[in-house]
């Protein structure tokens, strides 16, 4: 009888693990910064929020409390590059990119807009190829910096959130390819 209870044990157990792999358990909901409200009411806003907060001249102050809104609480921040010829990536939590690039932003001047973009929806996951330029000043003739942007986004049924962004910059060995490009 023993090894007959312990076999439905065991076969239910693996039943069940498939359906507790796909349930995430239930979050607490975040606080939501209402004064930001209009930056997070769509995958276009809170994409248009996220270059506008972090561009700005030398010496302009950014509004971190509304690059955080944009932010599920469990969000990361993923620039990749090259150390020793070996691909690195750095995964930052939101603060920690305000408190490691916030200075620098402020400091040298930083506009970065999207210049292309390729989105894909499934339900409440919304992927974004976001190609971006960058300008130390909005008056600067050429980019000093441009790049792809892969951003995930979220619609909790309220609102949209930014989960991650990871981003290569171009290189003169790895230029953008032309199908992430405006179109000519």
């Amino acid at each position: 009888m023993r090894p007959t209870i312990l076999a439905a044990a065991v076969l239910l157990a693996l039943s069940a693990a498939p359906a507790l792999a796909q349930t995430p358990p239930e979050p607490a909901t975040p606080a939501t910064n209402a004064a930001y409200a209009s930056d997070v009411s769509s995958a276009d806003a809170i994409l248009a929020a996220l270059y506008d907060v972090i561009s700005g001249d030398a010496g302009q102050a950014r509004d971190w409390d509304r690059f955080r809104n944009l932010f599920h609480p469990s969000a990361r921040l993923m620039p990749t590059g090259l150390r020793d010829s070996r691909g690195v990536l750095t995964p930052l939590t939101p603060q920690d990119y305000v408190d490691r690039a916030g200075p620098n932003l402020v400091r040298d001047g930083f506009h970065e807009r999207e210049i292309a973009r390729r989105t894909e929806t499934f339900g409440a996951v919304t992927h974004v190829w976001s190609t971006y330029e960058a300008r130390r000043a909005l008056a600067d003739a050429q980019p000093f910096l441009r790049g792809i942007n892969s951003i995930q986004l979220f619609n909790d049924g309220t609102r949209w959130w930014v989960v991650s962004v990871y981003w290569q910059a171009e290189t003169p060995t790895l230029p953008l390819p032309p199908e992430y490009l405006p179109a000519p």
